[in-house]
């Protein structure tokens, strides 16, 4: 698949292009505002929106030509602020720092959670260096990971390859670009005009089934076949018609990893459907589909929330008297069951790379080998001046994209070092401050078992474009680790899971500054900038928000405009590990199995790995049982109906087009992605303000037979929620 990357993407790069501009700085800095700001609003909304990195670089786009148009050309102003045309370095530059911004903190999470159901919070300046510490200690593992998880061409990060071909063919003035520009425009328009339809006009035309239709009193068929809604079905042979749902992921990942994924798919079909009506963990007397915890008094007829609070004592400790009073609670058997198979997922990431990818792995640690620890003491080692490396054989397999990154200064090591020292020393003392209940040597461990998952996630990442959530794995370790504390647990979750979702994402962005041929400072400068301003934007924000409208994020309903819902589901989650784990998952508990599904992932790799190995040909090497195993869970929450509609587009696009129209696919395959997500995204962002109630009070459609007010897919409704 890497190949890709050198056929899609032009290798080529003029040094003299500039991004140090007026116009970057200008743009970048009020597009991480807004972007922020968004992002830390849209935690609180019953409605969830990400603004897209495509969204961005058609805003920031279309700002840029009007500045290039309204500042003066000419004198002192023209060559201060208005030097040169708009170039694609000076786009790749807001891109990443906007887009950085953009990605709303979990340690604003953390806060709003202990500000809501805590009794002790940390003052202002804390949660400002808590959110940056926690968003910049993964930034340092993958910089010192870079040589091995960015620079080689195998990992060649598919969701960069849209947003790289849309740079490039708004940037590239040669005459044969005209019909990538059209392609991307008429697919801006029309799925922007479309999308109002399933959106706001016709919202049945995002899961039209006909089993649905035919049979609208039945449980069982809303089950099967119900995928409309939230946690409604499973939503087979589903029709979606609303691009926002199928996802560009459709169009770049590749086929690999879209094969893996239709297998986990038909697993996960199969395991949800056995365990409810096999009655596994007393399945059938709580939802089909869930994330909340159930009271044991529940039933078939009746589902009772488990009331979290009522087991904590002030400080948000497990009361163990109150628990025996309230009882133990259950989770949907679904959920359980997808728990599990995430565990497996985690653990068969770091078998599968071992056992596929050792060679690329293992470079991550040569420098601890013994002969380069003893050389390090020599002094030639530290005279860098003198250095007489041989040039040719270094740049024989190097990707010929990093090739060019050659002409510019590259960050040293100890740059990322010293980010990953300051961000490790403000996050001790800020678990401190903040009283976590968090102790030193935790903090530690999280850091390692992030600094792990970084290369092994960050391999699986860069090669497949599938970016696996390691959350449960970390939050059960932290579990054991410092038991009884839900409040210990967000905190050991926050360093251990989000410096490995941070890490991911500049690994990210550091591709696609090699394949934009941004400098490296370049693109170090614009994560670290967007990285503050997000982190300060999203603590006033969180303040704001938390102080303003406490009492409707507390409610369980919320309201059209805010909604705890989030909050409250990271919190119950917190309080499961944190305060239930012995409970609920040791020896004998009713999920004992699910903490056992990290030992399962272990060894689930190596019956496909035996099989290839004795028929190498047979192409079980294509089989990652990680990505396969995660699926299994994958229909655990949202809306289902997408899928088989997404498989059908995933596999005209990676199968036929790549295969039987190569040379459409390499031209106009990921201007067309681009083009469908932004459109998408713009007309969502619009409709959300406008109709939604994202500013105010919504404008609901009037209600027909295609916007009908319940299960928009005509199933029955589950009773019992009543």
């Amino acid at each position: 698949m890497e190949e890709i990357a050198l056929y899609a993407l032009h290798v080529e790069d003029d040094p003299s292009l500039n991004p140090w501009t007026f116009r970057m700085w200008f743009l970048g800095l009020g597009l991480s505002c807004f972007s922020s700001v968004l992002a830390t609003i849209y935690n609180f909304k019953p409605q969830g929106i990400s603004l897209s990195a495509t969204f961005l670089c058609v805003v920031s786009y279309v700002l840029a030509l009007m500045m290039q148009f309204i500042i003066p050309k000419s004198g002192f102003i023209g060559r201060w602020l208005n030097p040169h045309s708009f170039n694609h370095k000076e786009h790749a530059a807001i891109l990443i720092m906007s887009s950085t911004a953009a990605r709303s903190a979990m340690a604003a999470e953390v806060i709003a959670v202990q500000r809501l159901w805590y009794t002790k919070t940390p003052n202002a300046a804390v949660c400002i260096f808590l959110i940056f510490s926690s968003q910049i200690l993964g930034y340092g593992v993958a910089g010192l990971l870079r040589k091995v998880l960015v620079y080689p061409t195998k990992f060649f990060y598919p969701v960069n390859l849209p947003i790289m071909s849309l740079l490039e063919t708004l940037h590239r003035k040669e005459a044969n670009n005209k019909p990538q520009l059209k392609i991307f425009y008429w697919a801006f328009c029309i799925i922007f005009v479309w999308e109002v339809i399933p959106e706001y006009m016709m919202p049945i035309l995002t899961a039209v089934n006909v089993f649905c239709l035919a049979k609208r009193n039945s449980m069982v068929f809303t089950n099967i076949f119900g995928g409309g809604n939230g946690n409604e079905g499973l939503g087979i042979l589903s029709l979606c018609l609303d691009f926002q749902y199928i996802g560009s992921s459709a169009l770049y990942l590749p086929l690999k990893t879209q094969v893996n994924t239709l297998i986990g798919y038909i697993l996960n079909l199969a395991v949800f459907l056995g365990v409810f009506y096999g009655n596994i963990w007393r399945a059938r007397d709580f939802p089909f589909l869930s994330q909340l915890l159930f009271s044991p008094t529940s039933n078939s007829t009746k589902y009772v929330v488990f009331n979290q609070t009522a087991v904590l004592d002030s400080n948000g400790h497990l009361d163990e008297a109150k628990l025996a009073v309230e009882g133990v609670p259950y989770m949907a058997a679904t959920f359980a069951s997808y728990v599990l198979t995430q565990n497996m997922a985690i653990t068969a990431t770091i078998t599968h790379l071992v056992l596929y990818n050792w060679d690329d792995l293992k470079g991550a640690w040569s420098f601890m080998a013994w002969d380069n620890l003893k050389s390090l003491a020599k002094p030639s080692a530290w005279m860098f001046w003198k250095k007489t490396e041989d040039i040719e054989e270094e740049l024989r397999d190097m990707d010929p994209h990093y090739k060019l990154m050659r002409h510019y200064k590259e960050c040293p090591n100890w740059w990322y070092g010293i980010v990953l020292l300051i961000s490790s020393a403000v996050g001790l003392v800020c678990i401190y401050e903040a009283h976590s209940g968090m102790s030193w040597w935790a903090f530690i461990v999280a850091n390692i078992l992030a600094s792990i998952m970084i290369l092994f996630t960050g391999a699986q990442f860069g090669l497949t474009g599938f970016s696996l959530p390691v959350q449960p794995i970390i939050q059960m370790i932290g579990a054991y680790l410092e038991p009884g504390n839900p409040l210990t647990n967000m905190y050991f979750t926050l360093f251990g899971y989000n410096s490995t979702n941070q890490a991911l994402l500049l690994l990210q962005d550091l591709k696609l500054g090699q394949y934009a041929k941004l400098s490296p400072r370049c693109t170090f400068t614009m994560q670290m900038i967007g990285t503050l301003v997000g982190a300060i934007l999203n603590y006033v924000l969180t303040i704001s928000i938390t102080s303003a409208q406490r009492e409707i994020l507390l409610s369980i309903e919320g309201t059209h405009i805010w909604s705890g819902a989030g909050l409250q589901s990271f919190n119950t989650q917190a309080v499961t590990w944190g305060g239930l784990a012995k409970y609920m998952y040791s020896r004998g508990s009713v999920y004992q199995w699910v903490p056992l599904g990290l030992v399962l992932g272990f060894a689930a790799p190596l019956p496909i790995y035996l099989l290839h190995r004795f028929y190498p040909k047979a192409g079980f090497n294509y089989l990652n049982v990680s990505i396969i195993a995660w699926h299994v869970g994958w229909l655990v929450t949202g809306i289902n109906s997408p899928c088989m509609t997404t498989f059908v587009v995933a596999f005209w696009s990676q199968f036929y087009l790549r295969k039987y129209k190569s040379e459409w696919f390499l031209k106009y395959n990921y201007i067309l992605c681009a083009g469908l997500d932004g459109g998408t995204q713009v007309v969502v962002f619009i409709l959300s303000f406008v109709f939604f109630g994202a500013s105010g009070k919504p404008i609901p459609f009037p209600t027909y037979w295609g916007n009908n007010g319940g299960n928009i897919d005509y199933c029955m409704v589950d009773p019992a929620n009543g």
